[in-house]
């Protein structure tokens, strides 16, 4: 939809969930009805930077121009891919028969061995989170541990 009527643009806001969303559509309906750039930035709480962007964004893009547009920000020093072999890794060696921990220090030399960057110990840390992973995740399982054993005491103990 390009350029919708008053009462479609109405029926949008009392539909739309998303509060950002709704007060650029309340502008465009405001615009729409006639009032000044200036005079909707008052009525809404905004600046008339914001106002300017919305309208022209929807004169030149309709709707569509005024969606979210996420900024570029910076791009992160591990590619996908690269984030999905650091979670093999780590899934890898917390499954590891020979025991022992997987600790942040050895990721982190992991990822500057492999991946030739260095990050911090404690965005080791967030890193694992974003890749699903928790201090206790990590822990590997001890070699003489038995599920057998485990299942067995299990039985006997109740």
């Amino acid at each position: 939809m390009h350029n919708p009527d008053l009462t479609t643009l109405s029926s949008l806001i009392k539909k739309e969930t998303n509060a950002r969303m709704r007060i650029r559509l309340l502008a465009i309906a405001h615009f729409k009805e006639g009032m000044s750039r200036t005079n909707i930035a008052i009525a809404l709480k905004v600046s008339r930077t914001s106002v300017n962007k919305w309208v022209t964004s929807f004169l030149s893009k309709g709707l569509d121009g005024l969606a979210h547009q996420p900024g570029a920000g910076r791009r992160p020093k591990l590619t996908e891919e690269q984030r999905q072999e650091l979670a093999r890794y780590v899934e890898l060696r917390s499954q590891s028969e020979s025991g022992g921990r997987l600790t942040g220090r050895e990721v982190q030399q992991y990822i500057l061995d492999r991946f030739h960057h260095q990050f911090e110990h404690s965005y080791v840390y967030q890193l694992l989170k974003q890749l699903g992973f928790s201090w206790i995740t990590s822990r590997s399982r001890h070699p003489k541990q038995s599920q057998a054993a485990q299942d067995e005491f299990k039985k006997t103990a109740t």
